[in-house]
């Protein structure tokens, strides 16, 4: 069981990542998609759908950071592996309750929205349960070692989930791992792996270019310049 758990299912969740992905991109090109509901109601989406993307980016920096990010640079950056704990339980838990909030106003719109609620797949209640689950459990599994300085899963998980790169699995690294940590991991595992085949595949597609183009300048039109034309009807070459 330990060598399927820590050895085997990383493997096999990164496959169908990859592979799902590429799947969807090729097939189902329609359907990669968010099927967004924003038509049938807009407001209590304004709320709720900023607050789930940036609780899920605050999210995924902070177990990029802690996982990828050797204790040791930070200690060497001046980081006591106290400060990086009180750091890691404040940041952590307010960015899981961001997310939380966000997941629960969204379920909560889908269920009491009637055309929304009838827009929603099985496949979306699938998601919804095993990302909400995973978010739940790390923050419990975070909450319930609070105390002093915490389990320090950059002694264990951390340098287990960097050897993966190495397809090497250092799989003795997660013996003596809390449970709860242990069943955040797996289902996180199981959440990349159902990633390509739910709404969650929109990720890939994130338009970062609007991170980086120009600013729009937009100007009123003022009919009485010179030069100024009189409308056309019908279609005209983009930029005449």
């Amino acid at each position: 069981m330990k060598t399927l758990l820590w050895g085997a299912l990383p493997y096999i969740a990164f496959v169908l990542l990859v592979a799902g992905t590429i799947w969807r991109y090729r097939y189902d090109k329609f359907g990669w998609t968010t099927r967004s509901s924003q038509v049938y109601e807009s407001r209590l989406l304004n709320i709720a759908s900023p607050m789930f993307h940036y609780g899920i980016l605050f999210v995924l920096v902070g177990h990029l950071v802690g996982l990828f990010l050797p204790e040791s640079w930070t200690e060497k950056a001046g980081v006591s592996e106290h400060t990086y704990h009180l750091f890691s339980l404040y940041g952590g838990t307010a960015a899981g309750v961001l997310l939380v909030l966000g997941i629960l106003l969204l379920l909560y719109r889908r269920r009491t929205n009637t055309p929304v609620f009838r827009a929603t797949t099985a496949n979306d209640k699938l998601m919804y349960l095993v990302l909400f689950a995973a978010i739940v459990l790390g923050m419990v599994a975070k909450l319930t070692h609070a105390s002093g300085d915490g389990y320090n899963y950059r002694d264990s998980i951390a340098p287990w989930a960097r050897s993966l790169f190495t397809l090497r699995p250092d799989i003795d690294r997660m013996t003596g791992v809390p449970a709860l940590y242990e069943i955040h991991a797996v289902v996180g595992m199981v959440l990349f792996a159902l990633v390509p085949f739910t709404r969650l595949v929109h990720m890939f597609s994130a338009p970062l270019q609007y991170l980086f183009r120009p600013y729009v300048v937009y100007r009123a039109r003022d009919p009485k310049r010179l030069d100024a034309r009189p409308e056309r009807r019908g279609w005209e070459r983009t930029g005449s």
